[in-house]
């Protein structure tokens, strides 16, 4: 218990929404651990007026109390950069934090796609208590490099991911490509969070990654593959700072703290000055107090 609670302080303390009042860190994460020991469900206030459904064990969601944003610098790109009418793509939604932001604070249209029936039910709940349901469409299926069935892990929550050997606690669950799953339309911004996942999801996502609509990719991991497939279709890596709303190409000062990454996506940007001048004329947000 005191090295996890450790834990939880070193990130309080490195996280760019809580390094200078880790005190109301701390204040938030006894609220709650409070409240979810009395009630199952816990609806949390978050951005905008919109709301979160969140239980214990959802460490995505719960980050998200704590801090605001827990993935700062990627979900702040996502409040600057996306406008009503855009189409987000949240390839591997969870609980549906991302799409909560993207449909309830700016008004974007989403995919959200997620394989576990358990948790694209809480994504649906997520949905339906912001009134979102006309904004959004849920798709109950795993993104791969073809159409078919693939052995998926279950009660892991936000970890769960496709596998290849068989054993305990495995589901079938159709597998599609992102191709096919999104057809004519025009993404504006795709999130692909798919636990290890990515280079097969990719290999499938071709012609989505080929679309001009198509301006910002965030993903939770790349190799010498994909990078070189987002340099052959103009993509650039880039990092972003909410505070300030700098877009750059070399990592800024939330990129690291005491030499380590600080949790979030990685990002690559095609139309440069595009994206540029979409986050430094996005309306202020305002998160625990901070209004960027």
């Amino acid at each position: 218990m005191l090295r996890s609670l450790l834990a939880v302080g070193r990130t309080f303390a490195a996280h760019p929404m809580t390094r200078d009042n880790q005190l109301g860190a701390w204040s938030r994460f006894a609220s709650w651990h409070l409240r979810s020991r009395l009630s199952p469900e816990v609806v949390a206030p978050w951005i905008g007026g919109q709301r979160l459904v969140v239980r214990r064990g959802m460490t995505g969601a719960t980050g998200n109390l704590y801090f605001g944003l827990h993935e700062f610098m990627s979900m702040g790109l996502v409040l600057h950069f996306l406008r009503e009418g855009d189409l987000f793509l949240d390839a591997g939604a969870n609980v549906g934090t991302y799409t909560v932001l993207a449909s309830g604070v700016c008004r974007a249209t989403t995919i959200a796609i997620e394989a576990d029936p358990g948790t694209a039910r809480d994504l649906a709940r997520n949905v339906e208590i912001n009134g979102l349901q006309s904004l959004v469409t849920i798709r109950e299926l795993a993104l791969g490099p073809s159409e078919g069935k693939v052995m998926f892990t279950t009660g892991l929550g936000a970890m769960n991911q496709v596998v290849s050997e068989h054993r305990e606690g495995i589901r079938i669950v159709p597998q599609k490509t992102l191709d096919t799953v999104v057809g004519e339309a025009a993404p504006a911004f795709l999130k692909l969070d798919v636990e290890k996942y990515e280079d097969q999801v990719l290999q499938g996502s071709i012609g989505v990654l080929k679309k001009p609509s198509l301006k910002v990719v965030a993903l939770e991991a790349t190799s010498d593959w994909s990078l070189g497939l987002f340099a052959d279709l103009g993509f650039e890596r880039a990092f972003y700072d909410p505070f300030t709303r700098i877009l750059q190409r070399e990592p800024n000062k939330l990129a690291f703290s005491d030499g380590k990454w600080t949790r979030s996506n990685e990002f690559f940007v095609r139309d440069w000055p595009f994206v540029e001048e979409r986050v430094k004329t996005a309306k202020p947000v305002t998160v625990l107090g901070k209004t960027f």
